[in-house]
């Protein structure tokens, strides 16, 4: 069901929505992070949202594939202890995805992993090619950590400078800034032409 429709049956299997107030997607994430601390659905919905992005966040930050699954999960268990979180006008996604990198950050204190086995991988996805994967490391090594993650959260999941810059804590234009140096060294180490 789209968000601000009402799902409306009639007769012979024929599916009508009917438009309800006007409610934007970030206004259902915001009800569904408020709502979650009591509702299984909820959560489950929020889960299979945004799983992926949470994701790529904590892969950015750990560099381990199995950490940041138990960042995934750890990520949707504190969603459900959030206690002040206020649907009007606040940023879900950019809640959600702040909170997935505390925990990445959390996690990579705690364990130390070093880079050395970095792999780009897409959630779930067994048909990455290893060739392309091991390309890429060793493409990635070439960053710093600020720039990795900033290009995973460009590229990879897909967020505007804008929300970068909320998930890091800091201004947008150093985020750009990062983003086009670490193009910069990406094209240069890969022998692109510019």
């Amino acid at each position: 069901m789209i968000a601000g429709q009402e799902l409306i049956t009639g007769g012979d299997e024929q599916i009508i929505f009917r438009k309800t107030e006007n409610v934007s997607a970030n206004d259902t994430v915001n009800k569904l992070i408020e709502n979650c601390r009591v509702s299984k659905e909820s959560l489950e919905t929020l889960y299979h949202m945004f799983k992926k992005t949470v994701f790529a966040v904590a892969f950015s930050i750990t560099c381990d594939y199995h950490l940041a699954e138990d960042c995934v999960a750890e990520t949707f268990v504190r969603l459900t202890q959030v206690k002040k979180f206020s649907s009007k006008g606040g940023d879900g996604k950019g809640f959600i995805l702040t909170v997935a990198r505390n925990v990445a950050l959390e996690q990579r204190r705690q364990y130390k992993k070093s880079c050395i086995n970095f792999i780009i991988q897409s959630y779930g996805d067994a048909d990455q090619k290893v060739e392309d994967s091991i390309y890429v490391n060793q493409l990635l090594k070439n960053l710093s950590d600020k720039q990795r993650q900033t290009v995973m959260l460009k590229c990879y999941s897909e967020l505007t400078f804008k929300e970068i810059a909320a998930i890091m804590k800091c201004p947008e234009t150093t985020v750009k800034s990062r983003y086009r140096k670490a193009i910069e060294i990406l094209q240069r180490k890969a022998g692109a032409e510019k």
